[in-house]
């Protein structure tokens, strides 16, 4: 493909389907931004060979989309299918999600023998002793599952939650109602007559530090927080 242009492709009842895009209007569409089509396709044609320069057969695009209507399809395309990235693209968007998964492991990953979270900057040089293609599609927790595996004999880690009981004071607790909930999942709350607030919140081992900062200056250091 061009500089300018590159191909997305579906195949449906065993024939391929292909369109001819541009680059980063086309990823912009495919990670979920609001791009007009107009934007996108390089030419209003529906190719079952884009290099060759052959168009699809009006018949099997028929039975394929049920419509011979280019933009329809080229949207189903986009939405269904598959974008051929260029170098730079996938350069761009597994070094993304490679931070994104580092910081996955970092918040949800212990050091087993203190139940402290690894620096991230030791996380990543670990990363570098491993092999593992990433794949920029693929969901950030699902791979990091799978490195962990990975990364153990060359880093300790396990993955554990805890329980922890918090009490906010009246003058703090709708300010950090939103906040609690970000780093866990609240399993028994109670609004007190006062307005306190006191709940029993599971979260990673790996975000309790950071947690305990949080909540320690947003209350000016008045909120009670303990594992349970």
């Amino acid at each position: 493909m061009g500089d300018g242009y590159t191909v997305a492709r579906i195949t449906r009842n065993g024939e391929r389907f292909e369109i001819l895009v541009k680059p980063e209007p086309a990823l912009d569409f495919t990670m979920g931004r609001p791009v007009p089509l107009s934007k996108i396709l390089v030419a209003e044609t529906v190719f079952s060979d884009a290099n060759k320069g052959t168009r699809a057969a009006e018949d099997k695009l028929m039975t394929a989309f049920k419509t011979l209507n280019t933009i329809e399809i080229a949207e189903t395309i986009l939405r269904k299918g598959t974008l051929q990235l260029t170098s730079d693209q996938r350069r761009k968007l597994v070094e993304e999600k490679r931070k994104q998964i580092i910081a996955f492991i970092t918040r949800q990953a212990v050091d087993p023998k203190t139940n402290l979270p690894h620096p991230p900057i030791r996380i990543e040089q670990a990363f570098e002793e491993v092999r593992f293609s990433i794949d920029p599609f693929k969901s950030t927790e699902e791979q990091a599952k799978e490195i962990i595996k990975l990364l153990r004999p060359v880093l300790p880690l396990k993955m554990e939650q805890i329980q922890v009981e918090i009490w906010i004071s009246t003058e703090y607790a709708a300010k950090v109602y939103g906040t609690v909930k970000g780093y866990g999942t609240i399993k028994r709350e109670e609004w007190r007559s006062d307005g306190s607030w006191k709940s029993t919140v599971e979260m990673p081992a790996g975000v309790y530090g950071p947690f305990l900062d949080k909540i320690g200056n947003l209350t000016k250091g008045s909120a009670e927080v303990k594992i349970i």
